[in-house]
């Protein structure tokens, strides 16, 4: 009898040697002569233990790692294919990790667990149940049920879904689009990519959901053109799913058309703003587009358009899969559903970490991140991107919530949680937000374009005690400018995470012009 044994193909197991394991296990399993059925699964999103190898045993499946490719032959001789315990490398059962076992995965509730391009495993773990209860319900309807979810945009902006698709449905066109923004690009982020990669029908099961609300026909999918196996994952998808049905001229025999094409996008930070993307999607240079009009109401090609990241699109088959309520029930406030943590930077167990909102900062970096990767002291969290505050630890027992972190000047944004031990300069890092703006400023609006060139050059006066007091005002004079002028996010929200600095960790700006590093 043949036994099953899984080894993930995500980016990051694949750069850690998952394919030279896999090799190893298929050729050392026929040399002892034992049958073994080598499945390429998707990653479970615990980063800290890649390679994750799994064998599945009478009761259940049974995880070891972080694998290398030396580790083959000892895991054999150890018994993995009978799932024992006795090698060092030996996790126990895989549902029981506490990381993953603690978690609520609504979301990614399949990722590692089936292989990314089978259809027959996906619908074995409730695929396209969503768009078949989509496909007997009216436009409205489907509207309706995502409205009451609290579904919001995981993009950043955190707009409620349900009314971005309304205002879709309600505008009348020839043809309709609907976008998904996987131009992931924020510092620490990586759950789109995991999406994509470990479960890429379920964004093609979103995304034909939302065709259908809103009467769209054609979607696009913008995707990082960093990611190459994405890509690769996700045209072999769309392949499969235009021929079993759930895409093309006629989806599951209801007359009712949706295709999907995915397109690579240009390489530049301002293309993840939607009308820049826009802009990009139609062949032009990623500028930001003045608004109104709205995408929803004049977007790709002058069309309405809807324009969702890709963690709101994969949240949708769940909604309309259990009922809005289901979805509901998990979060506070009008936070609502689940969010997608991502830990990285100076952190010891990085990874995925999917949580109701209200958890907290503490929580997520000490529990589940176990924190520092250095063992020095954590002295400060960026949450949400290049583009948002710096968190002191007064703050981390704020619930991740979006409306509680507005209240302080921070952001959720995309869930990147990038943490700094107490060896940060925190002087060096508001420099590298300005800088970071300069860099990838898409340049049409003087704020934005000048204005982070200028505070790159106040804050090294600033760091070099020259004429320090005057220049401290002149930054915050300039910050505000770019956050009251600028004509998107790009420039608007730059100076939040300089500010927060400014405010939280003043010392480091009288240490760096003291020349002091200690």
């Amino acid at each position: 009898m043949s036994i099953r044994v899984f080894v993930p193909r995500d980016t990051t197991a694949l750069s850690l040697g998952a394919d030279v394991i896999a090799s190893r296990l298929r050729r050392e399993a026929t040399a002892r002569g034992q049958s073994i059925t080598l499945v390429r699964n998707g990653s479970r999103g615990l980063a800290w233990l890649e390679p994750l190898v799994e064998v599945e045993t009478p009761i259940g499946r049974f995880a070891y790692g972080p694998v290398t490719p030396g580790d083959v032959t000892t895991l054999l001789d150890s018994g993995l294919l009978e799932g024992s315990v006795s090698h060092p490398l030996a996790l126990g059962p895989t549902e029981e990790i506490d990381y993953l076992a603690r978690q609520q995965r609504l979301t990614f509730a399949r990722i590692g667990i089936t292989d990314p391009l089978s259809i027959d495993d996906y619908r074995a773990h409730s695929g396209f149940c969503g768009l078949e209860a989509a496909l007997q319900r009216e436009p409205q309807d489907i509207v309706e049920e995502v409205k009451a979810s609290g579904l919001r945009g995981r993009g950043g902006a955190a707009f409620p879904t349900g009314i971005k698709w309304q205002t879709v449905l309600d505008t009348p066109a020839d043809q309709k689009y609907i976008v998904c923004n996987a131009d992931e690009g924020d510092s620490g982020t990586f759950a789109d990519r995991l999406a994509m990669e470990c479960d890429p029908y379920m964004l093609i099961e979103g995304m034909a959901i939302a065709g259908l609300a809103v009467g769209a026909t054609q979607g696009y999918i913008y995707l990082r053109s960093e990611y190459p196996l994405a890509k690769e994952i996700l045209d072999e998808a769309i392949r499969r799913a235009e021929t079993a049905g759930y895409l093309g001229d006629d989806l599951r025999g209801s007359g009712r058309t949706f295709h999907l094409e995915v397109r690579l996008g240009a390489g530049a930070y301002i293309c993840g703003e939607e009308t820049s993307l826009l802009e990009s999607l139609e062949g032009k240079r990623g500028l930001v587009r003045f608004k109104p009009p709205l995408p929803a109401i004049e977007g790709l090609f002058g069309r309405p358009t809807v324009v969702n990241n890709v963690l709101s699109l994969a949240a949708v088959p769940f909604i309309l899969a259990e009922g809005a309520e289901a979805y509901a029930n998990h979060g506070m406030g009008r936070s609502r559903g689940t969010l997608a943590l991502q830990m990285a930077g100076n952190v010891k167990r990085g990874g995925l970490v999917e949580l109701a909102f209200g958890t907290t900062l503490r929580t997520l970096m000490e529990d589940f991140g176990g924190g520092t990767l250095t063992g020095k002291p954590l002295r400060a969290v960026q949450v949400g991107g290049p583009l948002c505050a710096y968190l002191p630890e007064s703050q981390w027992d704020m619930p991740l919530d979006y409306e509680t972190f507005a209240e302080v000047g921070a952001g959720v944004g995309h869930g990147g949680v990038v943490m700094f031990d107490d060896s940060v300069d925190m002087a060096e890092q508001a420099r590298f937000s300005m800088e970071f703006c300069k860099v990838e400023s898409c340049g049409k609006c003087t704020p934005c374009r000048i204005g982070s060139t200028r505070g790159v050059e106040v804050i090294d006066r600033i760091r070099a005690n020259d004429n320090r007091e005057a220049n401290l005002t002149l930054l915050h004079d300039l910050c505000e400018t770019m956050v009251d002028g600028s004509l998107c996010a790009m420039g608007g929200m730059t100076p939040f995470p300089v500010q927060s600095a400014l405010k939280h960790f003043p010392d480091d700006f009288q240490r760096a012009a003291n020349g002091d590093r200690s």
